[in-house]
């Protein structure tokens, strides 16, 4: 509280000041650059919206049997074609379940018309659709993304789009530079996105595309995000060039998370993973600009044990559907220290906990159940380690070669001290699965031993989510 008010009390203390000397000079000044600043940025936005409404539309994914409402967001008409630009997570219903969803237009004459859905972009969010109607040819977007308008930082922006289905608006923001936590790039926004602009384009004060609206904070104010307009080129350049219309949209989609998990995968282990001290421990992490490291520690007199907790998250994941969210790694581990259970409860304490993670979200109805296999396994290059370890894979249904895997570990060699750590790898190949686990699993031992590779571990046995040992 006192930090946030300090630089208000500073600032009261200087504009005293300035009255002192220039009273009236310092109230007419700032009233006259509070009046033309907006004047200009109220006249830049008018301009723009009154130039480009014409080729923004609402698009809506529709219920075929009833034809009611499911979703909606935004788009934009490309040049004078019948091409419109939206968000993958817009249209995702109608690319995975073509059989129950139909998508539609209204634009800001409440001219309707029905949506063909012709290409896919998953890993950047967007999708080009098709409709019924030609474009004016405000939005150009060129075939070079080296013809792009190069930003810079703290200019204006504008986004465009129907937010909350109330109707077309405009928001102006401030542009902020690229986003570093995500496998792939997006534009940090300053300004205003709510729910049903997704898919609405964001603007330079002429009028040239910038950004996609994607998503926003809604943890903070004002912290909004764009897909950077050369992937848009990308998507347009490749509808193109393709044939005719990927009659399966969920093998393609399957096709660009078998990419993303292979690209997660390579970036996450090109470097062995890191070890941090936890009790009488050394874990793995990983600390990068896509997975970030937090800690917490229970140490309330009332409690009958000590805890002490690292958590790794993925700052980032890959958008499916409204059901599933994938491409994600997680590491978690937990040391616990009795400090008035007897041996015996603080394992019991300690077991129920382990079934816990075991068992939790296992009721994904676009996975198979899970395949699970348990170990008892010894580091013996790490101080006689002993461990119980469970691993799990389940199979996503539509996507062939796509799984979960989970690890759990609960160590077994002191009677009032327990590390248990958890690994949680999302929408990976089978082999890039067992590829991690094996790494994370040779890296759990003793902080006074130094981690070297294990070989009992990596030959833990594991069942296929078809039940057969890999």
């Amino acid at each position: 509280m006192n930090f946030r008010l300090l630089p208000r009390a500073l600032a009261c203390t200087a504009i005293c000041l300035s009255f002192l000397f220039h009273p009236a000079q310092a109230q007419d000044k700032s009233d006259e650059d509070s009046a033309s600043n907006n004047k200009q940025t109220s006249s830049a936005a008018q301009k723009l919206y009154s130039a480009a409404k014409n080729d923004l539309l609402q698009i809506r994914v529709l219920v075929k049997n009833g034809r009611t409402q499911s979703s909606v967001g935004s788009g934009f008409m490309i040049g004078q074609s019948d091409l419109v630009v939206t968000n993958y997570h817009v249209v995702s219903q109608i690319a995975l379940e073509p059989e129950v969803y139909v998508g539609e237009f209204v634009d800001t004459n409440d001219q309707r018309g029905t949506v063909e859905l012709l290409a896919v972009d998953v890993l950047h969010d967007l999708a080009v659709v098709r409709i019924s109607r030609r474009g004016t040819g405000f939005f150009q977007i060129p075939e070079d993304s080296a013809q792009l308008p190069k930003l810079n930082q703290g200019q204006y922006l504008y986004s465009l789009g129907n937010p909350l289905d109330l109707g077309f608006a405009i928001s102006e923001g401030a542009y902020n530079g690229i986003i570093g936590r995500a496998f792939y790039d997006q534009l940090l926004f300053t300004g205003s996105i709510n729910s049903g602009m997704s898919g609405g384009p964001n603007v330079t004060p002429s009028g040239a595309l910038a950004g996609v609206n994607v998503a926003k904070r809604t943890d903070g104010e004002l912290v909004s995000f764009l897909v950077p307009a050369r992937f848009v080129v990308e998507l347009l350049n490749k509808v193109k060039q393709q044939k005719s219309i990927p009659g399966n949209f969920n093998e393609e989609v399957g096709r660009q998370l078998i990419m993303h998990q292979n690209l997660m995968l390579d970036k996450l282990l090109e470097h062995p993973l890191n070890n941090k001290e936890l009790g009488p421990y050394m874990v793995p992490v990983r600390e990068s600009e896509q997975m970030r490291c937090w800690g917490s520690s229970n140490t309330k007199e009332q409690a009958t044990y000590t805890e002490d907790k690292i958590s790794c998250n993925m700052e980032s994941s890959i958008y499916v559907s409204g059901k599933l969210q994938t491409g994600h790694v997680a590491i978690s581990h937990s040391f616990s220290k009795s400090k008035s259970l007897d041996a015996l409860r603080f394992s019991i304490a300690m077991s129920d906990k382990f079934k816990n993670q075991i068992y939790a979200g296992n009721k994904q109805s676009n996975l198979t159940g899970p395949a699970c296999t348990e170990e008892f396994i010894k580091n013996e290059q790490l101080s006689q380690l002993s461990m119980r370890a469970v691993i799990c894979v389940r199979a996503y249904r539509k996507f062939a070669g796509i799984y979960d895997f989970r690890l759990i570990t609960y160590s077994m060699d002191q009677e009032k001290e327990v590390l248990q750590s958890l690994l949680s790898a999302k929408g990976v190949s089978y082999d890039n699965g067992l590829r991690l686990t094996r790494q994370f699993l040779q890296m759990i031992g003793r902080k006074s031993v130094i981690v070297s590779n294990m070989t009992p571990a990596t030959a833990m046995p594991v069942k296929a989510a078809n039940g057969s040992k890999q």
